[in-house]
């Protein structure tokens, strides 16, 4: 079983939000899904066949999308707006320009540990593993104790099928981090990985 990284809990309820907003169709042939509607908070309340349209979108959402952009423009070194304008772009699956703000970002801080967890997550999702781990360890070689970034490892092992590492490296955590979030949810991917 694949375990996600903490940082794909951080930002549900803005991720939700915006997915329901900004997408535009919803193609379920290729979701799987036979042409039936999924039954999730993104598409409840709409008909079999229809995807949420421009009528849909919430005049706040649109609103805030475009000043974030328009802020983003007119001031690329105010960090935060442009977190929050490439979280929005990440959840509108636009990565490429999401990651190219990320980026931007962490060469002006490159110790933002937010950020690179951030951008772990678009390679993440992109199950480029390789980028995702460097990330992560980027962190851990200026944050040594970082048990985000050291659960977000056990995750990543575990999307590549290293199960044996991932529950070595969740161990630790319940061992060395004892009472805290992270070491509880370790222990609960070590038992869902069928680990003793």
């Amino acid at each position: 079983m694949k375990i996600k990284p903490f940082y794909i809990y951080i930002g549900v309820v803005a991720a939700a939000i915006v997915f329901l907003i900004i997408f535009s169709t919803v193609n379920t042939d290729k979701a799987g899904l036979n042409g039936k509607m999924p039954q999730d908070a993104v598409h409840q309340g709409l008909k079999q066949g229809q995807g949420p349209s421009a009528a849909d979108l919430s005049a706040d959402i649109k609103n805030k999308m475009s000043a974030l952009k328009s802020n983003y423009e007119k001031n690329p070194d105010d960090t935060l707006n442009a977190r929050e304008y490439a979280e929005f772009l990440a959840a509108a699956h636009r990565p490429e320009v999401a990651i190219e703000i990320y980026e931007n970002i962490l060469k002006k801080a490159p110790k933002r540990t937010d950020i690179r967890f951030s951008l772990g997550l678009i390679y993440y999702e992109r199950r480029d593993f390789n980028k995702a781990e460097e990330l992560v360890n980027s962190v851990l070689g200026y944050d040594r104790n970082n048990v985000q970034a050291k659960y977000n490892l056990g995750a990543i092992a575990s999307s590549r099928g290293d199960i044996a590492k991932a529950r070595a490296i969740w161990q630790d955590i319940v061992k060395n981090y004892p009472k805290t979030e992270f070491a509880t949810m370790a222990a609960e991917a070590i038992q869902m990985s069928g680990a003793k």
